[in-house]
């Protein structure tokens, strides 16, 4: 049984990715050693959601028991969005969550077809705490599989049904979850020609929504850093075009440079230290790279032609980046320092907007041709193109969720069934081309960055 104390800060109800829960017991119900049947190998091509049924969480007082229903909903909704799980429906469940308080009657939950049960408990501590626990059980071996209890404050329950979902995901598909995340974006609103554009922030199923900016100052390509804390971001300050770092928790914006010409696309590297981005100096676009403790600029590449939107890969060897060297907007690779450049994208299109995964074996990009415009994803040397979305409208700026397995992007809509106008959504899409969710959000929103995942329960 471990225990990890983490700071409370005061901000925001969520308060920071990694604040909020004041204690971590992880593991607190040891799975029992024989293997489960509930697994489910999601690198497969075929599989079926596995059937599930999330039990309200079982409470002695009215506002716990509100609590209970309420986590257990969040839960429900993690797990169903991610297309690998098929919750049951509330109303068919036969056994009460107070009857399930020693162990459940498994033949009650094999009646309605679940393959895994998860049940638990919420209680309200002496000190003011939150205290969330959950099992999650194989239903035809009768067999717990994992468990997990969680000490917050009330105002973060969210958070602890995202994390509890995220260990359920973990036990059954053997990879992390990435429901304890949250989304940057650039809110927009406003005419097209007075275009206001904020920066914003929210969980990844778009509650906790909160504006990190004003408007005041037009922001673009804000992303996030590996420490989770910090932006970066692109700002037009009195018409200039900065790169700026912005402290989530603190709200203190710093200016990393202030660079002739126009910057472009600012992305961190893997550890933080160093932050990559496309600067036009003389009419000229290049990819930079410059060193956030000594703020030493280098540059990456030396071509004619424009050079933008890079990314590191998961281990900071190699680069990923857009050019128009060849003719037409491609990907190329680089190493970190800039040698050994190479295109890689070599079917009928122009290529734009490359990201690389976090698990390293796939780059996502942006492709147009044909009057469609493609979300897909190719190997690091360019093999294996495969197209997850395609629209006529605009779609563009994927963006990895922090376990390789799901992008989300921006898309334009149409303001209305006759299609008049355009609106501007966030859509996420798993590996498979078939999981298609639009992501809510109280205006207009583009270009989104994940944040990485907490390190509490990986």
């Amino acid at each position: 049984m471990t225990a990890t104390t983490m700071k409370q800060k005061a901000a925001w109800p969520r308060k920071g990715l990694l604040a909020g829960l004041t204690a971590l017991v992880s593991t607190l119900f040891l799975a029992v050693a024989a293997k489960a049947a509930v697994e489910i190998d999601i690198t497969r091509g075929n599989f079926k959601p596995v059937p599930i049924a999330i039990s309200d969480f079982d409470a002695d007082n009215p506002q716990a028991t509100k609590l209970g229903q309420d986590v257990a909903a969040v839960i429900r909704a993690d797990l169903e969005r991610s297309g690998l799980f098929k919750p049951a429906d509330p109303r068919a469940h036969i056994q009460s969550p107070a009857a399930m308080r020693v162990q459940p009657r498994f033949g009650d939950w094999r009646v309605i077809n679940v393959d895994a049960l998860v049940n638990g408990r919420i209680e309200m501590q002496a000190d003011g705490r939150l205290r969330g626990e959950f099992r999650l059980w194989d239903v035809a071996a009768e067999q717990q599989m994992t468990g997990l209890a969680l000490f917050t404050t009330p105002d973060n329950w969210r958070r602890l049904a995202h994390l509890i979902a995220d260990a359920i995901y973990k036990r059954v598909t053997g990879e992390d979850g990435y429901f304890d995340t949250r989304i940057v974006y650039v809110a927009e609103a406003g005419p097209p020609d007075r275009r206001v554009k904020r920066l914003a922030i929210m969980d990844q199923d778009g509650h906790n929504h909160r504006f990190l900016t004003d408007g005041r100052y037009l922001v673009l390509t804000p992303r996030f850093s590996p420490s989770q804390q910090e932006i970066t971001y692109l700002s037009y300050f009195n018409d200039k075009p900065r790169v700026y770092l912005f402290n989530i928790d603190t709200g203190q914006q710093e200016l990393v440079g202030d660079f002739p010409g126009m910057t472009f696309a600012p992305r961190f590297s893997p550890d933080g230290n160093r932050v990559i981005m496309s600067l036009a100096v003389d009419g000229n676009s290049d990819v930079y790279m410059m060193d956030l403790r000594t703020r030493q600029r280098s540059r990456l590449t030396a071509d004619p032609a424009i050079d933008t939107s890079p990314s590191f890969s998961p281990d900071g060897r190699r680069i990923t980046f857009n050019s128009d060297r060849g003719g037409s907007k491609q990907i190329y690779t680089m190493n970190g320092d800039g040698t050994d450049q190479r295109r890689i994208s070599f079917n009928q299109g122009r290529y734009s907007t490359p990201v690389w995964s976090p698990r390293g074996d796939l780059i996502a990009f942006t492709k147009e041709g044909g009057g469609q415009f493609s979300i897909g994803v190719m190997r690091p040397d360019g093999s294996g193109e495969r197209i997850l979305s395609t629209s006529p409208l605009v779609q563009e700026a994927p963006t990895w969720a922090p376990n390789g397995r799901v992008l989300m992007f921006y898309r334009e809509v149409p303001s209305d069934a006759r299609g008049r106008g355009q609106r501007v959504r966030l859509v996420s899409i798993d590996l498979t081309g078939y999981n298609e969710r639009e992501i809510p959000t109280p205006i207009d929103a583009s270009d989104p960055a994940w944040s990485p995942l907490s390190a509490l329960i990986r």
